[in-house]
């Protein structure tokens, strides 16, 4: 492992100085010679040494515990064991502190055997004398891992933090996703039924333009109210997308008593329909009933555009802990009964679901619920979606 040169730069300019003072000073302080070949040529070699701890600080510590050591068993330096080399244990400790520790135990060992053997020192002097280099390398050590520690800290605090950013932004990036595939799913669901309703309206005025003045005219105000009802939507959810930053889009909340008047508007455009519930519907949450009332929309709206029938059932049935939502027509798929069979063709894909039914199907799924659309074998079409009453689980 390796010490950036931009980050240690400061560090071993500073070891650099200290070494090249403290040594000679600390020698002459403790009674040694200061001599050039001596103190001098081993100052040199440590300070030396130094500029290459960044890059190999590990092979620079024993290179330098080596010297110093060498120095000694020759009498050319009256220094310490393990002293004159701290810049390059400070440097060690700072990667590999484990290795840092070792080598200056077995320094220091050394440095007791060649004391009280070879030397000739009492125990007790060699006790006091290595005990305070041990004292000094043990603070130094200390030290050095307190701020390789800290830094490290800092480093691992500087990540979290980047990543909590970072999955603050993707968090609002997949909101922002999430509700704007929910506004396409709205946008699809109102001009759909819109136009479907609007069209039907149109063909029964211009049929009953030169007969039945009357009717024509209550036809075309029908279609008026329902072109001006979608407008007021639609300009609710384009304002929402025209604002950039907005992370909690709303889109226009429908309410289970609007069923009634959807049911009549396309009754009025000549499908028989009838609305049947079970249940408290006060127990369902706003966004189950916005989904149920767009899944009944949608299933109109497919069988005024898609299906030949003359009659559909609605039938909500309102539970403790779910909602069941089923409609039923008595007409066929779009595409004829094979076509049906395969796979539900009704929304305008010939190669599978329609997306107005993969709309409902996203609804009902992203609420924790689920949908089948399809021929029936007693005849006809039907939707049904089961939901849970309060959406999904948090």
């Amino acid at each position: 492992m390796r010490l950036s040169y931009r980050d240690a730069w400061p560090a071993i300019a500073a070891g650099v100085a200290l070494t090249a003072a403290g040594v000679p000073a600390l020698a002459v302080a403790l009674g040694g010679d200061l001599t050039w070949a001596g103190v001098g040529a081993l100052t040199a070699t440590l300070t030396v040494l130094l500029l290459a701890a960044p890059r190999w600080p590990l092979a620079v510590l024993l290179t330098s515990v080596g010297v110093t050591v060498g120095y000694r068993t020759a009498h050319l330096a009256d220094v310490g064991w393990v002293w004159p080399a701290t810049a390059a244990f400070v440097a060690a400790v700072l990667v590999r502190p484990a290795w840092a520790c070792l080598v200056g135990a077995v320094t220091l060992a050394f440095a007791a055997n060649w004391e009280w053997t070879v030397d000739g020192h009492p125990a007790a002097w060699v006790a006091g004398h290595l005990g305070a280099e041990t004292l000094w390398l043990v603070a130094v050590l200390s030290a050095a891992t307190a701020v390789r520690d800290q830094r490290r800290w800092r480093t691992e605090a500087a990540a979290r933090h980047l990543a909590a950013l970072r999955e603050a932004e993707a968090d609002a990036a997949r909101r922002r996703a999430e509700e704007r595939v929910r506004i396409a799913r709205e946008l699809h669901d109102l001009v759909s039924h819109t136009l479907a309703v609007v069209g039907v309206h149109l063909n029964v005025a211009l049929d009953a333009l030169d007969v039945a003045p009357d009717e024509t005219r209550a036809a075309l105000h029908l279609a008026q109210r329902v072109r001006g009802g979608a407008m007021a939507d639609l300009n609710a959810l384009l304002a929402v997308l025209r604002d950039e930053n907005a992370t909690d889009v709303r889109p226009p909340v429908a309410r289970l008593d609007t069923l009634t008047d959807m049911v009549q508007r396309v009754r009025a455009s000549g499908l028989a329909v009838t609305l049947h519930e079970t249940g408290d519907r006060q127990v369902v949450s706003g966004p189950v009933a916005l989904a149920v009332c767009r899944i009944v929309q949608e299933s109109l709206t497919n069988a005024v555009r898609h299906a030949a029938g003359s009659r559909a059932e609605v039938v909500l049935r309102y539970g403790p802990d779910r909602v069941e939502v089923t409609i039923h027509d008595d007409g066929g798929d779009a595409s004829g009964p094979a076509a049906g069979a395969a796979g539900d063709t009704r929304g305008g894909d010939p190669g599978g679901a329609g997306h107005g039914i993969a709309g409902m199907r996203e609804r009902a799924a992203a609420l924790g619920g689920r949908l089948t659309a399809g021929p029936v074998e007693a005849g006809g079409f039907a939707v049904h979606a089961v939901l849970p009453v309060t959406g999904p689980p948090r």
